[in-house]
């Protein structure tokens, strides 16, 4: 691992850290690439899809076969472990139960002067699409992230899109398909990614048009999302290359600590994993368990982990706790695990951060699967202005408002001032004509 001593570092290295690849996702042959696919499904629709099957997956799949069929979701349970089928369930059981938790008050109203009552009602948008990630392996735990709190919403038609397994002939991982029937969602196509994400925005003649799409995925996927926003798609801000950051003090367990610090890390080579810390004995200690544990690592696991450790992450050393929670401030990352004597205190510093997990007994791992709190989280510092996939996603607000006649005589005569200043004698006369004389 990498290390840093943030007070040495230039302008320069310390962006080069807090922007952890996202130039990557903005890269202008990237993006230029990708709305060629884009285009492409836009004008051609299922035959585009397939075309981007065969050159970017290696399979020939026709139009008519890009929809699960009902026989590949029936011999899905038989190909899954039961004991992965059994975490999938529980899985969806905490999720659900923290966005119903959520969402549990779809309407409030009060009356906030005589006469004046305001509120708001919530409701699901009408469709949405799904994208779950399967180039570097199976990710069931994706869709139960995305597709429980769609559920929860009540979203009516939900489509999700997942690249085939690799090096196969077209299939769809069983497990997300058991994550499927589990949720009751029946749309879930074969895709290539980017061009997934496009047919869902454009419709095709088998993949529907929906309204908003979101999922992780890699750079060519979120540049998909990018460009599909120009025609009024609207998508999640941004689920790239998994990412996380350990704050710890000279508390922590080393060896917890070097695992905490591989559980993202393995996720790919354009992952990042970062332990911010005021203390350099602290680093000094996990060096040995991260050696150890990693040589553990299968390939490609290894090397994706050395990646986000080294180039993509490292130790970052600061003067204090307080600086330390400046810098994770300032990388605003997906993931955070906080490790210290008073990580309450700890927490109230901490602004910008997908999610938060105190303590050592709550490694990312579990918040990934079974915690029910969001795992499909912003990724490139968007944490800053945003958060996690929750029903909330999958909902809008609309405002209610009733005057009655006391408080429309109340406000008459700042209406009648604000018309008047702005320029607006249709909106005088709309209140003249309720309030003669005026």
């Amino acid at each position: 691992m990498r290390v840093l001593d943030w007070a040495a570092l230039s302008t320069e290295q310390r962006d080069q850290l807090l922007e952890r690849g996202i130039r990557a996702i903005f890269d202008p042959a990237l993006r230029e690439s990708v709305a060629a696919i884009v285009e492409d499904v836009r004008e051609n629709g299922d035959a585009a899809v397939c075309r981007a099957l065969a050159e970017f997956d290696g399979c020939r799949v026709e139009p008519g076969g890009l929809r699960a069929s009902e026989e590949e979701f029936e011999r899905a349970r038989g190909q899954v472990a039961p004991e992965v089928q059994e975490a999938i369930a529980a899985g969806i059981a905490n999720v659900r139960a923290f966005n119903e938790q959520l969402v549990g008050e779809r309407e409030w109203r009060a009356e906030i002067a005589p006469g004046l009552m305001v509120g708001e009602k919530m409701t699901p948008v009408a469709s949405a699409g799904l994208f779950v990630p399967s180039g570097k392996g199976s990710f069931p735990s994706v869709l139960v992230q995305l597709g429980t709190p769609a559920v929860v919403a009540g979203v009516p038609e939900l489509a999700v899109v997942v690249p085939p397994v690799p090096g196969g002939q077209g299939e769809i991982d069983p497990a997300v398909l058991c994550v499927a029937s589990e949720l009751g969602i029946a749309s879930v196509f074969r895709v290539n990614g980017p061009a997934g994400i496009a047919a869902l925005a454009f419709g095709t003649e088998s993949i529907p048009k929906v309204r908003k799409v979101l999922g992780p995925g890699s750079p060519p996927v979120q540049a998909a999302q990018i460009a599909c926003q120009q025609y009024g798609c609207h998508t999640q801000m941004l689920l790239g290359p998994s990412e996380s950051l350990i704050l710890a003090d000279d508390s922590a367990d080393p060896r917890l600590l070097a695992a905490d610090l591989l559980n993202e890390a393995e996720h790919g080579p354009d992952s990042s994993s970062v332990l911010v810390t005021d203390s350099a004995a602290l680093v000094e200690a996990v060096q040995p368990e991260l050696a150890t544990q990693l040589a553990e690592l299968p390939e490609p696991r290894r090397s994706y982990a050395q990646a986000a450790l080294g180039e993509n992450g490292g130790a970052v050393l600061t003067s204090s706790l307080e600086e330390a929670i400046e810098v994770s401030n300032l990388y605003a990352p997906e993931h955070m695990q906080v490790v210290a004597r008073d990580e309450e205190a700890v927490l109230a510093g901490i602004d910008h951060a997908g999610e938060v997990l105190l303590g050592q007994s709550t490694p990312v791992s579990l918040a990934n699967y079974v915690l029910g709190v969001p795992a499909a989280l912003p990724t490139g510092a968007f944490a800053r202005v945003t958060g996690g996939v929750t029903a909330e996603t999958f909902m809008k607000k609309t405002s209610i408002a009733r005057a009655d006649e006391r408080a429309l005589d109340s406000l008459s005569d700042a209406v009648l001032a604000l018309a008047e200043h702005e320029g607006f004698p249709a909106h005088a006369a709309a209140i003249r004509a309720r309030r003669p004389g005026r």
